[in-house]
């Protein structure tokens, strides 16, 4: 049976001297892997080899065991060729497309996930949007999505409002990927897997909340680079954990690397 999907690549393979073994996520039939066979000749029905970052039309078919599905035809609308541009910009667009795929089960359909890519890798095109920014919502976001992101207000031990709390307790505030959230100084002793989060961290995370609750409004909310960076390195650290393994664009998109545990 054929099927007909918005859809940006992820991941390509070459297969042979024709063909490809493409990683799409479509918008409505979730992550499929598939099978170009000849899209690299250049009269093939794609236009030639798919490029990463990619997205358009899509008709492929799906195998009934684990096997791979066959692509038939991709007609890309966005090539997003400003990306490649800036390479600082073309590492953020890779590590969200990694992240991305490492977060979602095969033929698992996660429209807003689609969408939330597509935005994102839109704004990483324009020249002056905030990279440090945009990469933060993202993570943010996707984590939410996935139901993954965790308690970032209040102590997933005690229940204390750390959004709440003085600047002093807010200095001592750790974040835990197997608790699940914000521990606080008097609960962190007995966590042993745990993050020590920066207060800047902490305002940005205030600010992506205050950005959620006004998205109706249709206003806008400016994270700072350096709240962006730190909240970046939180959030990275959080999915490394809860991924068990380090994605290999993350030491290119995340300042200073993935946040040690300790």
């Amino acid at each position: 049976m054929r099927h007909r999907e918005l859809a940006i690549c992820l991941r390509t393979t070459d297969y042979s001297e024709t063909s490809q073994v493409v990683h799409f996520l479509t918008r409505g039939a979730g992550v499929v892997h598939l099978m170009a066979k000849g899209v690299k000749r250049p009269k093939s029905k794609s236009g030639g080899a798919i490029d990463l970052l990619g997205e358009g039309d899509l008709v492929f078919t799906v195998p009934r065991s684990d096997a791979l599905g066959t692509l038939i035809e991709f007609s890309q609308t966005e090539a997003r060729p400003g990306l490649r541009q800036d390479a600082g910009r073309l590492y953020t667009a890779m590590y969200l497309i990694e992240l991305t795929e490492a977060m979602l089960a095969e033929a698992d359909p996660h429209p807003e996930v689609f969408d939330l890519l597509h935005n994102g890798l839109r704004r990483l095109s324009e020249p002056d949007s905030p990279t440090p920014a945009v990469l933060a919502f993202f993570q943010w976001r996707l984590l939410a999505h996935v139901g993954l992101l965790g308690d970032l207000e209040t102590c997933v031990t005690c229940g204390r409002n750390l959004a709440q709390a003085d600047p002093s307790e807010r200095q001592d505030t750790w974040f835990s990927s197997f608790e699940g959230g914000l521990i606080c100084r008097d609960c962190e002793p007995g966590a042993t897997e745990k993050y020590r989060v920066e207060p800047i961290a902490l305002a940005g995370l205030t600010a992506l909340q205050a950005a959620q609750a006004i998205k109706a409004t249709g206003r806008k909310v400016t994270l700072p680079a350096a709240q962006a960076h730190a909240v970046n390195r939180l959030l990275n650290y959080h999915a490394t954990q809860q991924l068990g393994k380090v994605l290999k664009l993350a030491r290119y998109a995340i300042a200073d690397g993935v946040g040690p545990s300790r």
